[in-house]
Formats: structure tokens, C-alpha cells, sequence
């Protein structure tokens, strides 16, 4: 478990269900994050579905990247990036873990240690799909990830 505070550390968190298809691409983007060699101030972390057992990770990192799925209006595959500031920031459409995730925000928050956050989502359509693999608009999603997660980390410099 992660307890100590690093404060010259930054996170780039993906979470997901591997099992459930798209719901899944958060960890997938991770892994795809995992082939390139990262400065060593960046730590990757597949969160797995969230949970409270990542409450050390949010109160342990000045700033984290959360990478997930989310249910919305928007054309599968849409990436969007917004800066929460509060648990009530984030979307509600948040994917099918998003009631846990959400509790640990509120916990976190409660606790007054939100780090700075940036929230990078991908909208996906189809949750009742079980495979390990993306869809291909999924798929085809995930550089734009890759590019918004090094166009933040360039503006934080």
C-alpha cells in the first residue's frame, strides 16, 4: 500500500473493469503508457474498478491523472479533460464503477486532501459487452489519451 507523501510525484491513474469490454480502456491506456519510458516523477497505477483501497494514492500525490469511461451523450470514443475541484465535479455518468469511485472522491474531499486532478474521460455506449478487448472506436480513442495526458504534463512544467 502506498502511505508515504510524494510530493515531487505525480499520478496518472486508469481506472476500469478489464472484463467488460470499453468500460475497461482506462487500465488500457495505462498499459499502452506503461511501453514508453516515463520521467521518474511519474508513476503509472491500473486502479482497477476504484475503491476505497486507492484513498492512500489520492491523498498521497500533489496532482493525479484519472483516466476512465463514461456513459454520456457524446460519440463513442469523445475524449474530454476537465479539472475537478470538488467530488461534485465530476460527471455523473461516470461508468458502471462510478458509485464507488465516487465515494472515495467524497471521501477524499471530507478529508480535505483532493489533489489537483485532471480527469481525462473517453464516452463509451455499450457496458453489457464481456471481452478483454476494446471496440474499435474505443481502440482507435486511446492516442488521443496518450497526447492529452502529455499535453498536461507539459503544461504543469
Amino acid at each position: 500500500m502506498n502511505t508515504a507523501y510524494k510530493p515531487d510525484k505525480i499520478l496518472i491513474m486508469g481506472v476500469g473493469n478489464l472484463i467488460m469490454g470499453d468500460e475497461g480502456v482506462g487500465i488500457h491506456v495505462i498499459k499502452e503508457l506503461e511501453k514508453s519510458p516515463m520521467p521518474d516523477n511519474i508513476e503509472l497505477l491500473d486502479g482497477g474498478t476504484g475503491g476505497f483501497h486507492l484513498l492512500s494514492y489520492l491523498q498521497n500525490y500533489p496532482l493525479v491523472i484519472m483516466i476512465d469511461a463514461t456513459l454520456d451523450q457524446e460519440s463513442e470514443g469523445t475524449v474530454k479533460t476537465i479539472k475537478p475541484k470538488f467530488a461534485s465535479d465530476f460527471p455523473k455518468a461516470l461508468s458502471a464503477h462510478d458509485i464507488g469511485l465516487k465515494d472515495l472522491l467524497e471521501a477524499v474531499t471530507l478529508l480535505d486532501k483532493l489533489p489537483e486532478m485532471y480527469l481525462i474521460t473517453i464516452s463509451i455506449k455499450d457496458l453489457s459487452r464481456m471481452s478483454v478487448d476494446l471496440s474499435f472506436n474505443i481502440s482507435e480513442s486511446i492516442p488521443s489519451v496518450i497526447k492529452e495526458v502529455n499535453s498536461i504534463l507539459r503544461k504543469i512544467k
